[in-house]
Formats: structure tokens, sequence, C-alpha cells
């Protein structure tokens, strides 16, 4: 009976132990007793990463000089509104933009006169740089073809809470082309994506011409703008030190690996192309600058370090910038520590002097925003609504 019992107990100790192994479990001791406690893995899930995708496809003919001038102007105006946007999930989604432009004599006739410019990108000087690149020149505007091209090489993504649209400008009848636009119109509701029109020119004319069909076929919105005419910028007493701390935030930027040197440049670049066209493009392209949707991790070791999988001592000696070479670890680490402050305070202080500037803005403002601005924003708000999107 005693050794029945020794049996007994060998036994359900192996069970308990088989249990724990089994259950993801640990024994606890209790009063000289073995208890059985379950290990609870901590569930931290993140939202699902959202996104904003835009597709620009701009008819860059001859007479479309005044439509490029106008995204030139007000790209910063279109990214700096989705610096407050909040999806459902009370996450900020990530904005990408993709470009294309057709009906331009320059462009193979094979491809339709189209030409992809960019794909989706979230690089915001890139971007800057492929719509300053834009020249116009006479030819063919396929307006169902570009549409189609873009929505087959385009990755649009599966997500049904992204919010994926197609902005198309022109000034053409929108039947043109071998490329039924309504064909094009099923392919793109098919992914889920908007098609939004802009007809360059008179309201009634463009309705016409199919532009207003193109778009309410998906649920889009027809828009039609003067796109000869001039921006019209405020000036403001603000914009002149925001300018000056633009200059101090591109010191915050410690440059490393093979795109380091070129992305610096290009910072810089797109940074005189903005104040080319007017100081106060220099001044939205620097808010823009202080917010989250400029990240240039890619390239910026301030950036980088936020990454979950950036780990400073896995770096290359040689793709670091010169001053920080023959470093330690910890020394890096400071470095980079001390740029991120910086830049912070500078961003912090950009942002807070913007709020004074949009508070000027609308007391003096007597005119309308951008022709461009203005459809772009609108059918954004609207159509962001339908998925949840809010703005703070």
């Amino acid at each position: 009976m005693k050794n029945f019992k020794n049996t007994l107990q060998i036994g359900i100790a192996l069970l308990a132990l088989h249990s724990c192994f089994a259950h993801n479990t640990k024994p606890e001791p209790v009063f000289g007793k073995q208890r059985l406690l379950k290990v609870e893995t901590p569930k931290t899930e993140k939202p699902a990463k959202q996104y904003v995708k835009i597709a620009l496809l701009l008819d860059t003919s001859n007479s479309m000089d005044g439509l490029i001038n106008q995204a030139k102007a007000q790209l910063w105006d279109i990214v700096n509104e989705f610096t407050h946007a909040k999806c459902g999930n009370d996450s900020r989604p990530d904005l990408q933009i993709a470009l294309y432009e057709y009906g331009n004599d320059d462009l193979s006739s094979r491809e339709g006169y189209i030409r992809q410019v960019i794909n989706f990108s979230g690089d915001l000087d890139e971007i800057s740089e492929k719509l300053f690149s834009l020249t116009t020149n006479g030819g063919e505007e396929y307006c169902g073809q570009v549409i189609h091209t873009s929505l087959k090489q385009l990755e649009w993504g599966k997500n049904e809470d992204d919010l994926k649209m197609i902005f198309i400008a022109g000034n053409e009848p929108f039947t043109q082309g071998k490329l039924n636009y309504k064909d094009a119109s099923l392919a793109a509701k098919e992914k889920d994506v908007v098609v939004n029109t802009i007809f360059c020119g008179n309201y009634e004319q463009g309705i016409n011409s199919k532009w207003k069909d193109g778009a309410i076929s998906t649920g889009g919105e027809y828009m039609a703008i003067d796109h000869n005419r001039q921006v019209v910028h405020i000036e403001t007493p603000y914009d002149k030190v925001i300018i000056q701390l633009n200059s101090k935030l591109n010191k915050t930027y410690v440059s490393y690996g093979a795109l380091g040197a070129s992305k610096v440049a290009a910072q810089s670049s797109q940074d005189n192309e903005a104040y080319g066209l007017h100081e106060e493009v220099a001044v939205k392209r620097a808010v823009s600058k202080s917010s989250r949707l400029y990240n240039n991790a890619k390239w910026d070791l301030v950036d980088a370090s936020e990454e979950d999988e950036f780990d400073v001592s896995t770096l290359n000696e040689k793709d670091l910038p010169k001053e920080l070479r023959n470093k330690s670890t910890k020394e890096i680490e400071k470095y980079i520590a001390g740029k991120k402050a910086e830049r912070t305070k500078i961003q912090k202080e950009i942002q807070e002097l913007n709020k004074k500037r949009q508070a000027y803005i609308a007391k003096n403002q007597k005119q309308q925003k951008g022709e461009l601005e203005n459809a772009m924003l609108n059918a954004i708000k609207n159509q962001a609504s339908n998925k949840n999107y809010k703005w703070e």
C-alpha cells in the first residue's frame, strides 16, 4: 500500500510537470507544496497601420502650365492637412503619393503618352522633386487609359480601411483614347479606389465632356477649376521666423549610408524650389517638415533611431558621417539624442508659430484658397468620413 501511494504521488508530480510545460506554466512553492501558476504573456496589439494613398494624374499638355504651377504651390497645403488626420482606431495614417503625367508629346505613344513619374512614396522631398521636374508639351490626353494604368501599376493594397483615391486633372474630353473610361471606373471600384475628376475649365463644359460621369461612377467628386488663376499667398509676420527655423531644422539631420549625401542635397534643393515659387510656399514646406509625415529614416540617424529595429552597434563606420567615425556606441547614441532634442524643440516652435500664422490668415483672407487645393481637400475630407477618418 505504501508503494502504491509513493507511485501515485510520483505520477501526480509527473502529470503536474507535464501540465506545466504543456500550458506554459511554472511551479510556485506554497507552504512546502507545489502550486501551478499560469504565466500570462501580455498582449500588446498595435492597431493595423493605415494608409492614405493618393495618385495624382496630371495633364502635362501645352495648356496645363497653370495646373502644374498650382500643384507645385499647393502640395504642402495638402500634406499639412493630413498631419491632423486620425483613423477610426485613433492611429495616425501614413500618407503616400504617386504621380503620373499624361497627354505630353514627349512621352511614348506606345504607352499612350503616359508616364509614371513616381510610385507610391512617403518621401516628401522626392515627391516635391518629381513634381518640379514636370514640363508641358502638346499631346493626346487619354483619361481612361491613364486611370487604368495607375490602377494596374500601383500597389493599392487590400486593407478596406485605407483611403485610396485618384485625382485626375485635365481639359480635354474624358472620352478620348481606345480604353473606355467606364471600364477603368469598374477596375477602380474593384480595388476600392475612388476616382475624383478635376476639369480645368468651365463647369458645364466639363460635364458635357464626361468628366463628371467619370467621377460619379466610382462615388468620386467632379470639380472644375480655373487652372490659370494665380495662387493667392497671404504674407504674415511669422513667415521669416519660420524660414529661419527651417534652416536650423536642417542642421539637426544626421545623414548616413549610401543615400545620405544626396538626400541632404535634395532637402536643400527642394527648400530652394519652394522659396523660388513664393516665400509662403517655403513656409508651408517648413511646416510640413515639422510634422510626423516628414520622415527620413532611410538616410537620417535621428529618424532611424525611432524605428523598432534600429541598433547603433550594427552601423558600419564607413556609412557614418565624419563627425561620428571612430566614436563609441555610447558617444553616437548621445550625439543622436542631442540632435533629436534640438529637432523636437525647433519643430515645436514652428508648429506654435504656424498656429498664429493660420489665425492671421483666417483674419485677413479675403479671397478663396488655391483652386486645386480647395478642390482636393474638399473631396478628401468628404471621402475620408466614409472611412471613419476625422480631423483634429
